[in-house]
């Protein structure tokens, strides 16, 4: 079993909302598809989570200085400031709430650029004690269940790490036919045997607990080896075969794992590491995921804006990488579908797609019919050259009146050569 996708630790340099309440995105008409990605109103998906008996989480971390706690959550792909409270002097604070926060994973950040991590479920009355120097191998969690086993595994692969790294070291610097190298890829598939029986053991224990939903879908699949007829290692199908199987296992029913890294990591893999960068390739990946989680609406919401963002003019390398775009705003940003915003929204969306959609490659530009310095209507679909340059320039543009008289004068030079080569031709007919 694969490791799954990694956790934020620091994450002081992401940006959050400085809000007691619970993040609530505003929805703007705008031009681009940012007004979209995080259009996810929370609280529209609260209701399912919440608890009416609320949150009331006390922890007290021997060592720490006063301040102010500040809890911050996970949506899709972005972080948001949940809630906060003030720490005494003794490392006491209290955080209580009338409406329960949503199941997901949350960082304390503490006062001293201290923080820890934890899964909350819909238990949310519990006490946290630990000492500041050491959180992670100190705390202990009473009254509620999801933390519990967050940190019970948490501290089984800390103490696997060492010996881990050090097996890979050996790998990495060992011939892949030597025994030092199979005695250390015999010694890391112990270990990772260990760790996936000690998850098991969890999941079958509690099949229903969040923490069993939450590792299961963060599981990446094994990766299968597949050789060509000479023997070579097939790679191609390899990673294939890796990718039709890496959403196995992820459950598309549960909403709460959108407030926790899993999606978005995963997503982030798949699409950018997983998927040849290439227009036909990421409409082909892309447009079946998005198939995928169709009937899932907050992940198609979440996935589908996602995708797009990524291969939004100006924003993406891909050659072309603005088809992808185009394909989601078209296929899936429509009244029907797209029932995150109004449908005039909508629209405005669309039509920034159709107007992009004529300069994609292989399409065929929109015309172009205006006078020239003479006065005179062209029409770029009227001309029969083998090259048009059309040049659109603003009188009070300081880099067009820059750039404009060395475009004139290579239009000159080129029409010199052309009325050099005519009169060459002429003569020596």
């Amino acid at each position: 079993m694969g490791k799954e996708p990694g956790f934020p630790g620091l994450i002081f340099g992401s940006k959050v909302q400085q809000s007691k309440k619970i993040y609530k995105p505003r929805i703007k008409s705008m031009r681009f598809i940012q007004t979209f990605i995080f259009c996810f109103l929370i609280f529209g998906s609260l209701g399912a989570q919440s608890a009416s008996s609320g949150s009331q989480i006390v922890a007290d971390i021997e060592g720490l200085s006063a301040g102010t706690m500040k809890l911050v959550g996970v949506y899709g792909d972005r972080n948001y400031l949940a809630d906060s409270c003030l720490v005494d002097a003794n490392g006491h604070f209290e955080l209580k709430r009338e409406e329960a926060l949503p199941a997901g994973f949350y960082t304390f950040l503490l006062p001293g650029m201290k923080n820890f991590s934890i899964l909350m479920g819909e238990d949310q009355e519990f006490q946290i004690r630990a000492k500041v120097n050491d959180i992670m191998g100190t705390v202990e969690i009473e009254g509620a269940l999801e933390p519990e086993l967050f940190y019970k595994n948490m501290r089984f692969q800390s103490a696997q790490e060492p010996e881990l790294r050090q097996v890979s070291a050996v790998m990495r610097n060992s011939p892949a036919d030597s025994p030092q190298f199979e005695q250390a890829k015999a010694r890391q598939t112990e270990l990772l045997d260990e760790r996936k029986a000690h998850l098991e053991e969890i999941f079958e224990k509690y099949p229903d607990a969040f923490f069993t939903t939450f590792k299961r879908s963060g599981q990446n699949p094994d990766f299968v080896n597949y050789y060509k007829p000479n023997g070579d290692m097939d790679t191609l199908r390899q990673v294939v075969d890796y990718r039709n199987r890496f959403w196995d296992g992820f459950d598309f029913e549960d909403e709460r794992l959108l407030y926790t890294p899993v999606p978005g990591n995963k997503l982030k893999r798949y699409i950018k590491d997983l998927t040849p960068q290439n227009r036909d390739s990421l409409l082909n990946v892309a447009d079946a995921l998005i198939q995928k989680v169709l009937p899932y609406k907050p992940y198609f919401q979440f996935f589908s804006n996602w995708i797009a963002l990524q291969y939004e003019n100006g924003k993406t390398t891909v050659m072309d990488g603005e088809a992808v775009y185009v394909h989601i705003i078209q296929k899936y940003f429509t009244p029907e579908l797209a029932f995150w915003d109004t449908e005039e929204n909508l629209e405005k969306l669309r039509k920034h797609a159709w107007e992009m959609e004529a300069s994609l490659l292989w399409k065929k530009g929109p015309d172009v019919n205006a006078p020239d310095q003479y006065g005179k209507m062209q029409s770029i679909y009227e001309k029969d050259a083998q090259l048009i340059v059309v040049f659109m320039f603003s009188p009070h543009c300081e880099h067009c009146q820059e750039q404009a008289p060395e475009i004139e004068k290579q239009h000159q030079v080129e029409r010199q050569r052309r009325g050099f080569l005519r009169d060459f031709s002429q003569h020596y007919r």
